[in-house]
């Protein structure tokens, strides 16, 4: 069966397939699995979606609507001079998709789509509408905490036992969504769920931002201004310039200490630290922090009787996000490499066996899997609950530990055989 998986997110759209060989892989757009989740209306053809949209709106950022997830209650939207239905800017999102999967396998028979657990109908009417004018079969809808719990055995490379629960943090570009899930014998049931609707990546990205323009912009007030608000097509590309560079510095600072940024509006260059950024977000972090907090006792669980706390959406990958959890919780949580494409990934094992088979999706033309290793402080299922792994521990189980133990081991024999020479030679 050729299966197509969608995360249809509020700021990025992330695809996964599977083919008749049963492998997943996920779909690339433009070199990435991230599809900007944009729609730009075209006058002289079908709308334009991802980062066509995106350079699109610079000359026409009236006919741009850049998170038509966040419209999903607006009916329609004013694009330009046209109302436009949000499914039909959805569904432009959603044929971008199905054109990329056809091209790879030639058609799908089977759909999954994910949305926040708690739409209702109507809300997820609009995305079977939307899938329905993107051509794709009728979809089979998947609540986007259970798909994230679904990944998560493949993580491990063990099955999450029947009756055991598991957190799910979820912090993407445009929103917060936690939940706590329980393994039943039929899937995972949702326990528990909450979330912060106006909290995200490009909150992080904004914070930063702002921080530049009190580091930078005294003396350049009229091209600060530029920026922050453009005016002409020149303007709005130094703008995207901008907060693309401020976002690829973010993403580098949850793997090095500095980055550098290059402002060629204002002919100067920015140095940032992580420390900085953690201090400008540490607030914003926490308040995600407070919210999974309040999602365990809402399940009637303490964190000690959780099997583990997953996280996934690009965001989640700031370093400080796992510690806060870790003090606040006790529990070290489990990361991912590449968490933007967990969601998509368990939509597609969801009928997988419960132990899930260890497929791992690989780059589109690869044999090698996209990496997805949790990371060191994993979490171990035990009957007491989850408790962050002893690495006093770690080192006398590992390859270290067992050279010293031979070493000590023969030390001891050695001193008894000289023992054993001394009594039999007795005195004199």
């Amino acid at each position: 069966m050729r299966l197509l998986a969608i995360d249809f997110g509020t700021s990025n759209t992330v695809a996964v397939v599977r083919g008749v060989d049963g492998r997943g892989r996920p779909l690339l757009f433009d070199g990435t699995p991230l599809l900007p989740s944009a729609v730009c209306l075209d006058l002289n053809g079908p709308p334009l979606t991802g980062r066509d949209a995106v350079r699109a709106a610079r000359l026409d950022p009236a006919r741009f609507e850049p998170a038509p997830k966040r419209r999903i209650d607006d009916g329609t939207v004013l694009l330009g001079d046209r109302e436009v239905p949000v499914a039909e800017l959805v569904g432009a999102v959603l044929r971008r998709v199905r054109v990329e999967a056809d091209r790879q396998l030639g058609g799908v028979d089977e759909v999954r789509l994910t949305h926040p657990v708690r739409w209702g109908e109507r809300r997820r009417g609009v995305l079977v509408a939307a899938a329905r004018a993107a051509g794709l079969p009728p979809p089979r809808l998947v609540a986007e905490p259970v798909a994230a719990a679904a990944h998560y055995p493949a993580v491990l490379g063990t099955a999450v036992p029947p009756g055991r629960a598991l957190a799910v943090y979820d912090l993407g570009g445009g929103t917060f969504d936690t939940a706590v899930v329980r393994r039943t014998a039929a899937g995972f049931d949702v326990l528990a769920e909450s979330g912060l609707t106006d909290l995200g990546g490009l909150d992080f990205d904004q914070a930063l931002v702002e921080q530049i323009g009190r580091d930078h912009a005294a003396g350049r007030t009229e091209q600060w201004h530029g920026l922050l608000s453009p005016v002409d097509p020149h303007q709005r590309r130094a703008r995207e310039l901008l907060y693309d560079d401020v976002r690829a510095a973010k993403e580098l600072l949850s793997r090095a200490a500095s980055a550098q940024l290059h402002l060629p509006a204002l002919d100067l260059r920015a140095h940032l630290t992580r420390e900085e950024l953690e201090s400008l977000i540490r607030r914003q972090l926490q308040q995600t922090v407070d919210c999974l907090a309040r999602t365990i006792a809402d399940a009637r669980l303490d964190p000690a009787d959780l099997v583990g706390i997953f996280l996934v959406g690009g965001s989640s990958r700031i370093p400080l996000a796992a510690r806060l959890i870790h003090a606040e919780l006790g529990v070290a949580p489990t990361t991912l490499e590449q968490p933007e494409t967990a969601v998509a990934e368990g939509a597609l094992r969801l009928d997988d066996p419960p132990a899930g088979p260890a497929h791992r999706p690989v780059p589109a033309g690869g044999d090698v899997g996209v990496p997805l290793r949790a990371r060191a402080a994993i979490p171990v299922p035990d009957r007491a609950g989850v408790r962050p792994v002893d690495p006093a521990g770690r080192f006398w189980t590992g390859t270290a530990g067992l050279v010293w133990t031979g070493t000590l081991a023969l030390l001891v024999v050695a001193a008894l055989v000289v023992l054993v020479a001394v009594v039999t030679a007795g005195p004199g």
